[in-house]
């Protein structure tokens, strides 16, 4: 099990001691508001379970079924979860319009408001961590998860400001409109949620300023080629594909193209990342298209029509 599955798996049980502190405080109070809190921690350990089981999956190697690996089931599993706080965005809803009809007093709210302060602080530290370790260990159901992890944090503190003022003012119709917009928020977050993830499921291109990288380090390591077009990228997961199409004189070696090939692709790694899979194919001079980052004098100008970008002379 690498380290992104079991920050996962961790995930689940500090998950569930967050479930239960907060579900104890809506016990103590009968805050709808509380209530739409808890219910959010349910979709957070459901969706860390989620999360372990895409990440490990994605970390199975490449088979004859899958020969690019597993890695876009983390994808699925960001829109999994996106899914599941939609859902429980509607739920709150529905609650907060029962709350409405017929607004309840408030139990023992300082009780109910230390115990979710806690639960609180135990979310905002994991949730920073998770993301942390996402982003670090290029795992995107990591950092769905630390996400929607930090947003129940920002929810929760509102939901502790306005409990408290509930329970200052007496104002009890305030409890379930601060649950409503809870669920508002939350369906904000589900939907960011899926839009990113989508974007992966639909191999989207790799940021412009990694593209940027990607071209320099063809121009400053292809010495002895003419040109490199039609470069593309996607992410998948942890894992970026990158390739492109290197123009080398007529006259040169497959040994010698070889080498070129080999120090480019020894820098994009370095640059990238480890975890960067590069197709390059090599054609005759005959083939250049004269667009895109000259490799011998190292000039950009513009790329060919339909691609992401070039190099050229």
């Amino acid at each position: 099990m690498d380290r992104a599955a079991k920050a996962a798996l961790a995930s689940v049980f500090v998950g569930a001691l967050v479930l239960g502190l907060k579900f104890l405080a809506w016990w103590v109070t009968g805050s709808v508001a509380l209530y739409s809190d808890a219910l959010e921690s349910i979709i957070n350990v459901v969706a860390a379970g989620a999360a372990f089981i895409a990440l490990w999956i994605s970390a199975q190697p490449a088979d004859a079924n899958h020969p690019y690996g597993h890695t876009k089931a983390e994808y699925f599993s960001a829109v999994f979860e996106g899914l599941l706080v939609v859902l429980a965005a509607l739920s709150i809803l529905r609650a907060a319009y029962d709350g409405l009809l017929d607004p309840q007093p408030l139990e023992a709210p300082a009780l109910g408001l230390a115990i979710n302060a806690v639960a609180s602080a135990i979310n905002a530290v994991w949730g920073w961590a998770l993301l942390r370790w996402g982003r670090q260990y290029r795992a995107p159901a990591l950092v769905a998860d630390g996400k929607h992890v930090l947003t129940d944090v920002y929810t929760s503190g509102g939901v502790l400001v306005g409990v408290g003022l509930v329970a200052l003012t007496g104002w009890l119709v305030l409890d379930p409109i601060l649950a409503a917009i809870v669920a508002l928020n939350i369906l904000w977050s589900g939907y960011t949620m899926i839009r990113d993830s989508v974007g992966g499921l639909m191999d989207e291109a790799v940021p412009e300023e990694t593209m940027a990288d990607i071209r320099e380090a063809i121009a400053a390591n292809g010495g002895g080629a003419l040109e490199a077009h039609d470069v593309r990228s996607r992410h998948a997961g942890r894992l970026t594909f990158i390739d492109f199409h290197l123009v080398v004189p007529g006259a040169m070696s497959v040994s010698k193209a070889h080498d070129i090939c080999d120090r480019i692709e020894a820098t994009l790694k370095r640059d990238i990342g480890a975890d960067t899979l590069i197709s390059i194919h090599v054609e005759p001079e005959e083939k250049a298209k004269h667009a895109g980052v000259a490799i011998a004098r190292h000039r950009q100008a513009a790329d060919t029509p339909g691609t992401a970008g070039g190099v050229a002379s």
